[in-house]
């Protein structure tokens, strides 16, 4: 049986370019505390382990640059900024709950790891 173009299946460009924003790394990871609740920086940083202060900050600029996040300065001393989803952001709820549902089906929990066992050999005496 031949292959004819027809039977070939296409990628939606559409979808293409929301996987490929939503799957950088941790942008996920920010979508999902911030449809928990709005937060400042720190907020984020110390929820999502082992994201660099730099990492967030470019990540955080590209989401609000999509129109996914907004951010809100509050002209108090010192100053006061918060990031929550816009309504864009927001409209990404069903699909995270879906990643959530077929995560804690499929996916293993993170065991951590057992603190290494120092091995030390007995010095022969002479």
């Amino acid at each position: 049986m031949r292959h004819t173009p027809a039977d070939t299946p296409e990628l939606c460009s559409r979808f293409h370019r929301a996987s490929e924003l939503i799957g950088r790394r941790w942008t996920g990871a920010i979508i999902f505390v911030l449809l928990k609740s709005r937060c400042r920086f720190a907020t984020l940083r110390d929820a999502i382990p082992d994201i660099t202060d730099r990492m967030l900050s470019e990540r955080l600029q590209e989401l609000e640059q999509e129109g996914i996040v907004e951010r809100t300065v509050y002209p108090d001393t010192p100053v006061r900024v918060d990031y929550a989803l816009t309504k864009k952001g927001k409209a990404l709820a069903a699909a995270f709950d879906a990643i959530a549902d077929w995560a804690h089906r499929w996916i293993e929990p993170d065991v951590p790891a057992e603190p290494a066992v120092r091995k030390t050999r007995a010095r022969a005496r002479t």
